[in-house]
């Protein structure tokens, strides 16, 4: 039984350095190191199996100090299997705010539903394309007033702000514009 233990002891050992590679392992090597953990991992939990059988044989005098030596052998490989499971979770949730990030960067905000609704509402009420045109033109700059400051916030709030944005410019009949930012806050302009 003490080789066997004194092998898996020396593993977990070396699956703690092992971790502290996670952490400046580039993307590539990534998975493979990753991998190379769990295959670890995996052949330490059928060794303390075999531990387990083997410290049930032990005479009686010894009996209770090898199931206690397994034990804390077996707390030690379970917290390193946490320990993986939390990198691999926030690789994961990273991985993915860095999809969302892209995503929101590629996306192109268009207000041509928008505009095609204002401009119905305008003819409707009779505006010329004068006043037509500077809604148009207030609404593309309303856009650059309000994107701009949201992404130098950064990429975590500012983006986010700009994906849930609520941007609407509408025409009313005596001929001023109302535009609605965030959170349906009205600002009256002419």
């Amino acid at each position: 039984m003490e080789p066997l233990y004194q092998q898996t002891h020396k593993r977990v050992h070396e699956i703690q350095s092992h971790m502290g590679r996670l952490e400046t392992a580039d993307k590539q090597s990534l998975h493979l190191v990753e991998n190379e953990i769990q295959a670890s991992i995996d052949q330490i939990f059928s060794h303390l199996e075999r531990l387990e059988i083997l410290s049930s044989k032990e005479p009686p005098n010894k009996r209770q100090n090898a199931k206690l030596r397994v034990d804390q052998l077996k707390y030690d490989v379970q917290h390193l299997q946490t320990a993986l499971r939390n990198f691999q979770h926030q690789r994961y949730t990273r991985e993915q705010q860095e999809r969302q990030r892209e995503e929101l960067l590629s996306r192109t905000f268009t207000t041509n539903g928008t505009q095609k609704k204002i401009l119905d509402i305008a003819n409707m009420l009779g505006l010329s394309n004068t006043v037509m045109r500077l809604i148009e033109k207030r609404a593309f700059q309303d856009k650059y007033f309000m994107i701009a400051p949201l992404l130098s916030q950064g990429p975590s709030r500012g983006l986010l702000a700009v994906h849930k944005m609520d941007f609407q410019t509408a025409a009313l009949g005596n001929g001023s514009c109302q535009t609605a930012h965030f959170g349906g806050r009205w600002t009256r302009s002419s």
